[in-house]
């Protein structure tokens, strides 16, 4: 696993539902084309529904956003900031596999959400957001680890600011 340089990490705890969106909502407002967020954590650890907010805060709050657990990868045009293209690597076997999704066309310009970035390998870029999310002290809340290159080392502030 290609791991980013740590120039910065947070811990957060994440009380419910609505206050993962939330933070994924102050995510999606800091991001910028050519963003990779890879989004760590087990089966139903909650990566789907952080990936679902955060669109939903670029698009118009009510915007489909289906898991691309089989069709591996789509793509959201969420306003004039870039596309958004979410992966879901969960069934790739190779990492050169991710080549026939278009990765290289998301890491051009649009801002890239990896579901189980572990798959890619070498392949993952080291600038990147680490987001991983665990099981908390109740059912319904989570830990949310993040861990920042240095392109989003300065940005880390504003994920926690109201």
């Amino acid at each position: 696993m290609t791991e980013p340089p740590a120039s910065a990490a947070l811990s957060l705890d994440l009380v419910s539902e609505a206050a993962t969106s939330a933070v994924a909502a102050r995510l999606a407002r800091l991001a910028r084309p050519r963003d990779v967020i890879a989004l760590r954590g087990e089966l139903g650890s909650g990566k789907t529904s952080f990936a679902r907010a955060f669109i939903r805060a670029l698009g118009h709050g009510d915007e489909e956003v289906p898991s691309p657990t089989f069709t591996l990868v789509e793509i959201y045009e969420v306003g004039a900031l870039a596309p958004v293209w979410h992966f879901d690597l969960f069934r790739l076997t190779k990492p050169e596999e991710v080549y026939e999704l278009g990765f290289e066309e998301a890491l051009i310009g649009g801002i890239v959400l990896i579901e189980w970035p572990e798959r890619l390998g070498p392949l993952l870029p080291r600038e990147r957001l680490d987001l991983t999310l665990l099981p908390g002290t109740a059912p319904e809340r989570r830990a949310a680890r993040l861990a920042a290159s240095p392109g989003w080392a300065s940005r880390l502030e504003g994920i926690v600011a109201p």
